[in-house]
């Protein structure tokens, strides 16, 4: 895969705007929607816990995707994080002890949606904005995204077996990853290079900072939220229903998830505009 091409900048101050409120509603939420243009930008907001999960974040991103799916203006999403180093270090490992300890449960039964599954089930095309090095839940999160960048020199890991807890959701990972390399990965814990498994494909890009990482996750987004929006939701639910299916049963469901496209206005604009040669004007109807 090709890292060379350069990605558009994003506008100026993009992120820089993100962190400085981010840094004032911290202390009330722990996750920042910015809707511009289009795209929706999530960012888990809490460095000072390497962005771990805690039941309020979870709960956060829940809302989160909720919202998103839920809004027609929106056309794509960026998943990104706080600059700390680390993009999400998983499930915050010490709220969970200090819940265990003073409630008698686990954190999971404290979270609406533990296993994100609201966000795998998202329609809009979701990029993940990899700015640090992901383990756990961080890999889960990026595994319910569609595109990823990720940042050259960090590391990536299924560490549950390190600790006690469990990955039933890595199992999608098999689609993305070879499954001997799959295998190392939830059974050691290990950490592995991001340049190992970008190798794979597991990444479109890698990046050298955390800006340029977020530029290019922003042009896809630019690029995504341009197209025409029925056919870029058909497009997605065709490939993650043969994933989930197999070929034949995701052809099949792809035929159908492309019904309503073929008799929208945008089918009907999209070859109006080549063949008058401007720019097709969208209405997602």
């Amino acid at each position: 895969m090709n890292t060379s091409i350069p990605a558009a900048p994003m506008p100026r101050g993009f992120f820089a705007q993100i962190q400085s409120m981010n840094n004032e509603v911290n202390a009330m939420s722990p996750i920042d929607v910015k809707i511009e243009d289009g795209i929706a930008t999530v960012c888990i907001n809490r460095p000072e816990r390497k962005n771990a999960l805690s039941v309020a974040a979870t709960n956060g991103l829940t809302d989160a995707w909720e919202k998103i799916e839920a809004d027609d203006s929106i056309r794509a999403a960026i998943l990104t994080s706080a600059d700390c180093g680390v993009f999400c270090a998983g499930l915050d490992l010490k709220e969970a002890t200090q819940i265990a300890r003073d409630e008698g449960v686990d954190i999971l039964s404290k979270m609406r949606d533990p296993f994100h599954e609201t966000m795998r089930a998202c329609k809009k095309p979701i990029i993940a904005a990899m700015t640090g090095s992901l383990m756990a839940g961080g890999m889960m999160l990026t595994l319910n995204c569609d595109l990823r960048v990720g940042l050259k020199g960090t590391k990536v890991g299924i560490t549950e077996v390190k600790i006690g807890r469990g990955s039933p959701w890595a199992s999608p990972a098999l689609s993305m990853l070879p499954q001997p390399i799959l295998m190392e990965i939830v059974l050691t814990g290990d950490l592995m290079p991001i340049e190992r498994l970008h190798e794979y494909g597991f990444t479109n890009y890698i990046e050298d900072t955390p800006d340029a990482v977020r530029a290019r996750a922003f042009d896809l987004a630019k690029r995504i939220a341009s197209a025409a929006p029925l056919s870029v939701v058909a497009a997605k639910g065709s490939v993650r229903a043969t994933m989930d299916l197999g070929c034949a049963g995701g052809l099949e469901e792809g035929k159908r998830l492309h019904e309503v496209v073929y008799a929208s206005n945008d089918a009907i604009e999209g070859p109006k505009a080549f063949a008058e040669k401007r720019a097709p004007v969208w209405t997602g109807t």
